[in-house]
């Protein structure tokens, strides 16, 4: 892995970068989430999206547990540096309520669950 790309990347006090979630085909927003130096560099290695769990302090590789997984497509940087891009190629649901996207509440009329559970998250969790 060549540093000089994770060199680029101004990771947060925490050590962290947010990456927004994208399907490479459709342009679907699936998820935020964060990552560490170590994430990035993995991802990049495996081509499978490897996250930072905040709530679990570990390394979380996207469907280690669900099967649902996120195979890497492209990775961008944007113009400050700050925050990444992931085009994905997902596999099932992305949302651990068991939706595709996170993104599933709607505020402009109140609030509105706009897209319906897809698979029952205790049958993705156990």
């Amino acid at each position: 892995m060549d540093n000089s790309i994770l060199d680029r990347i101004a990771f947060n006090d925490d050590g962290l970068v947010p990456v927004i979630a994208q399907q490479h085909d459709t342009g679907e927003v699936l998820m935020l989430a964060w990552m560490t130096r170590e994430a990035v560099a993995e991802t990049l290695v495996t081509g499978r999206i490897c996250y930072w769990s905040r709530s679990r302090g570990a390394l979380w590789r996207k469907g280690e547990s669900s099967g649902q997984i996120q195979r890497l497509i492209s990775l961008r940087l944007d113009c400050d540096g700050d925050a990444l891009l992931a085009l994905v190629d997902q596999t099932g649901v992305a949302c651990h309520t068991g939706r595709r996207s996170c993104f599933f509440t709607a505020l402009d009329n109140g609030t509105e669950e706009i897209t319906p559970v897809l698979v029952p998250p205790e049958t993705l969790y156990g």
